[in-house]
């Protein structure tokens, strides 16, 4: 009998749980639980029976792989994999996958709560200003950045986007208007909103050159991942234009100077909350579940993200 671990330092939701366990067990496989572990020991120990592994904010590296001979799938219940060491789980021919989408409307509904928080003064009393009217670039237009322009269509924004790996009319179909460059989404729009991945093209891609462009009154949304930013580039932005503002789900290494320096001028968040919401906490731990029972009685590996 195969066994499916879940094993969570932060814990889906109790409902989550139980859903996914039912998925698990109604298939005929085994169930095991994880939560709240306080030392790697505990995690290694727990995969060594693991034939299939769902992790969220996890990290899975070389250690974790060898410790679980038995692994033929890991499951990252989110859309972000970058805590999956990809060439370790495929040398052992493990496949490895996430849920993209299954998160994606808690990710886009935060990028406009703090949009309101930081535009409203922090709701101080004092006068704040509006999103009519304003422009909205979206960098990555997955599943995420849909759903963000379809938000920011509601509050009357004009919006922008630029993704390479996107055809032009998907985005013009959803009334967004397609750009050509990253360069021309940064000039064209006052607010910017980043929703793509931390790979080695995008790793400290977002710096001086390209923030220095925005319009005045330049905001930037990072919901995405800390590792994208180019931290001294954007320590520059916020000395050379003071109408510039920075806010994160994923507090830069360097917060501590910025809070310092430009107080009123950023937001983060106390820890990356994107997908905290119940739904996403369901969704996504279901689809994890639902892709590990189709992998193993159909051999279905629609989203896998490592190759062997």
């Amino acid at each position: 009998m195969k066994t499916v671990l879940v094993a969570t330092e932060k814990p889906f939701a109790k409902a989550a749980v139980e859903n996914i366990k039912q998925i698990i067990t109604d298939a005929g496989f085994r169930f095991q639980l994880l939560e709240k572990y306080s030392s790697k020991e505990d995690l290694l120990k727990a995969v060594s029976e693991a034939n299939a592994l769902i992790i969220r904010s996890d990290i899975v590296d070389r250690e974790v792989v060898a410790a679980a001979p038995h692994l033929e799938i890991v499951v990252r219940a989110g859309a972000g994999y970058d805590n999956i060491d990809l060439a370790a789980c495929s040398e052992r021919k493990i496949v490895a996958m996430n849920t993209p989408g299954q998160n994606a409307n808690a990710v886009a509904e935060l990028v406009f709560g703090m949009l309101i928080y930081k535009i409203r003064n922090q709701f101080d009393g004092s006068t704040g200003t509006e999103l009519r009217g304003k422009t909205l670039g979206i960098y990555g237009y997955g599943y995420i950045g849909r759903l963000v322009a379809q938000i920011a269509h509601g509050f009357g924004m004009q919006t922008s986007a630029f993704d390479p790996f996107v055809d032009n009319s998907l985005m013009e179909k959803d009334g967004v208007k397609p750009v050509q460059t990253v360069k021309d989404l940064f000039s064209g729009n006052q607010y910017v909103t980043l929703h793509i991945p931390a790979n080695d093209q995008t790793k400290r891609s977002i710096g001086f050159d390209l923030l220095s462009l925005m319009p005045q009154g330049a905001c930037l949304v990072n919901t995405a991942r800390k590792e994208v930013i180019d931290e001294e580039g954007l320590l520059q932005v916020f000395e050379k234009r003071n109408d510039f503002v920075y806010l994160a789900d994923v507090a830069p290494d360097n917060a501590s100077v910025i809070a310092e320096k430009y107080a009123g001028r950023y937001y983060f968040t106390p820890k990356k909350c994107g997908a905290q919401t119940h739904e996403a906490n369901n969704n996504a731990g279901l689809a994890a579940a639902r892709q590990i029972v189709g992998f193993f009685q159909k051999g279905d590996k629609t989203f896998q993200v490592n190759k062997f």
